[in-house]
């Protein structure tokens, strides 16, 4: 955004302030708010401290040391990040609904040297390979028009929870250990859910595979459709197993008899999906830049029994929905979903594939708010880096959403 624009916006930006973060504990740390989220929404390269304070000096004549104000406000002003996102959420609900699907993803923050919180070598799925880089679990709400971000939590691998000097230095708090990325994830969920938001939850494999996450997705009243590895095993969902003996209370919980588990097949979902190729068939989920977005889908209503073996009942019943490109020689994506029964295909389909607008809000957080552009070493800095940037595109998004109605209305 220019800097034109920008000032035009100037009495909008107050307003959404005023909304979301009120004074922010004082009126200097409340201006040096509202002057980070201008930097960020500014046109310009990195959107790092130092050059975002030279924009805004050039722009804005300030006498101030803008440089050293924002590194205090990012990096010491000891404001609750977690509050502000609180506020957020509640005013996302009222301007953009409170139901959508709630999307959940990790992604990398490259970063070299080892003193940046968080940073190590390890797998992101943005440059897709192990990288010394952040990464950040997010947790996003689309509707049928816009995605706004609502929520990211550093993930710190098990060997910075294991390295006490290391946390300290970093100002993690000593309430923060390891916890893997479905945990923070189902975290963030609460927070939502607690700020009266709700919808269908998508994820990736990483996420979806953990059957505790799907477990705890059910136990919430969550609705969801997640992708799942090829390895997980299932029975049919009418399949009978007979009763399991009531558990007593005393011992070990009873299983199911030994020849139940001997005598029923629980084939992984991509065994169950090669063989049943025949009933896969095409299906368009929606209309593209290049055309229709189709491929050869099927559903079907299984049990997960990844550990039937063992004598774990199965869980309830769900949709297993499989995607086969034809030109592919196996089938290429698998999910579980707790959607209805009577559920179309069609339905399914559009749901599991609306994780693309995950694709382009990062490209608008990284490439012109400066997400990943932090270039402090604390948890502190980092956390209000990114909650300002959630703050900055939720505002543009209402911007947009409000020329557009607009532009209706004329």
């Amino acid at each position: 955004m220019d800097a034109r624009k920008l000032t035009k916006l100037r009495k909008d930006l107050t307003s959404f302030l005023d909304d979301v973060v009120g004074t922010l504990g004082n009126a200097r740390r409340r201006r040096w708010c509202e002057t980070y989220l201008r930097g960020v929404l500014l046109d310009g390269g990195r959107k790092s401290i130092e050059p975002m304070a030279a924009r805004l000096r050039k722009i804005e004549s300030g006498a101030e040391d803008y440089e050293q104000a924002l590194q205090q406000f990012i990096n010491q002003s000891p404001w609750d990040e977690q509050a502000v996102l609180d506020g957020l959420q509640r005013w996302i609900g009222g301007k953009f609904g409170t139901k959508g699907y709630l999307i959940l993803d990790d992604t990398g923050f490259p970063k070299q040297g080892k003193s940046s919180v968080g940073v190590a070598r390890q797998y992101t799925g943005t440059l897709g390979k192990v990288a010394s880089c952040q990464v950040a679990v997010t947790l996003q709400m689309a509707t049928p028009r816009e995605v706004v971000g609502l929520d990211a939590e550093l993930y710190l691998p098990q060997a910075w929870a294991d390295d006490p000097e290391r946390m300290t230095t970093s100002g993690v708090p000593e309430s923060v250990g390891y916890q893997p990325k479905w945990q923070l994830a189902l975290t963030m969920l609460r927070r939502a859910q607690a700020n009266g938001l709700g919808g269908i939850v998508l994820a990736d494999s990483a996420f979806g595979t953990v059957t505790e996450f799907r477990t705890t997705l059910e136990s919430l009243n969550l609705r969801y459709c997640v992708g799942i590895d090829s390895t997980l095993k299932v029975i049919a969902a009418d399949a009978d197993l007979g009763p399991v003996p009531k558990y007593s209370g005393r011992g070990q919980p009873p299983k199911l008899p030994l020849a139940v588990r001997r005598g029923t097949k629980s084939p992984s979902v991509r065994e169950w999906a090669i063989g049943r190729a025949a009933d896969f068939r095409k299906v368009t989920w929606r209309e593209g830049t290049k055309g229709k977005m189709q491929s050869r889908f099927v559903a079907w209503r299984v049990r997960p029994a990844h550990r039937l073996s063992a004598g774990k009942e199965p869980l309830a019943p769900c949709w297993l929905l499989v995607e086969w490109p034809a030109d592919a020689e196996h089938p290429a994506k698998y999910f579980f979903s707790n959607l209805s029964e009577k559920t179309s295909l069609k339905r399914l389909v559009a749901t599991a594939k609306s994780r693309w607008w995950i694709e382009h809000s990062y490209r608008e957080l990284k490439d012109e708010l400066g997400l990943d552009h932090f270039e402090g070493r604390s948890w502190r800095g980092w956390h209000h880096h990114v909650v300002l940037v959630l703050l900055a595109y939720a505002f543009l998004q209402d911007v947009r959403r409000r020329r557009v109605k607009k532009g209706a209305a004329a």
